[in-house]
This record gives structure tokens, sequence and C-alpha cells, in this order.
């Protein structure tokens, strides 16, 4: 498995400029939902309802649209058995695996700063 290279033209992925690729993309993926998506899925395979089960307070809606642009922007495969009634799984593809990297580290982050952050909050409120 190697890391492929980037092909499209330099200005979609120019995070200075508004209209990039890039930042449609971060605005997909910069999610809660995506975000918890990713890391349930982790190097599993689920079943919908499995996964709406892990990721504790998504809607069915939001799970399914989450879900399509994942698939949409190539971070999650869908995989549907042809069965009565039918059964689809969703898995992370390369591309995804690779995100979840990140997404384990801001994970982590949250952990470590957690106190911190919490501490900030109640002086700003206070």
């Amino acid at each position: 498995m190697g890391t492929k290279q980037y092909t499209g033209s330099p200005e979609d992925a120019d995070l200075m400029r508004a209209d990039s690729l890039a930042r449609e993309i971060f605005a997909d993926v910069a999610n809660k939902w995506a975000f918890l998506i990713i890391e349930f899925l982790g190097e599993r395979t689920l079943r919908f309802s499995e996964l709406r089960n892990e990721v504790e307070g998504i809607s069915h809606k939001m799970l399914t649209q989450n879900l399509r642009m994942l698939e949409r922007n190539g971070l999650v495969e869908r995989k549907v058995h042809p069965i009565v009634p039918p059964r689809v799984e969703y898995t992370l593809t390369e591309a995804g695996r690779a995100l979840r990297a990140t997404v384990d580290g801001m994970c982590g982050w949250t952990h470590t700063y957690l106190g911190h952050i919490e501490e900030s909050r109640r002086r700003f409120d206070a």
C-alpha cells in the first residue's frame, strides 16, 4: 500500500483559495459525526444499525448523510450483500484509515487537554 500522489490542479489543493477542493473536503469531514464514524469504523466493518448504536446520539438521517458524504469522498466503502433483506456494511478505505490516524490524534489531544479546556471555560463563563 503506497500513498497516492496528488494529481489535481494546484488550485484545488490551495487552502488560501475559498473555492479550493481542499476546503470543500475539510468542510465535509471536519464535523463531529464524520470524526466519530471514522473513529468507530476503525479497522472494523459495521452494518448501519451497528454503527448507529456505536455513535450515540446520531439520528438515522445524520448517519445516512455522513456515510454518503464519506463514501463520495472515498473514505468509506459501502458493500451491499444480495440477500433478503439486503445487508449493507461499511468499512474504511485506505484513505479513510489514513485519515483515522488524524482522528485518533484529535481524540488523544482531547483526552490530554480536557481538564485544561474545562478550567478555561469555567473562567471564561464566570
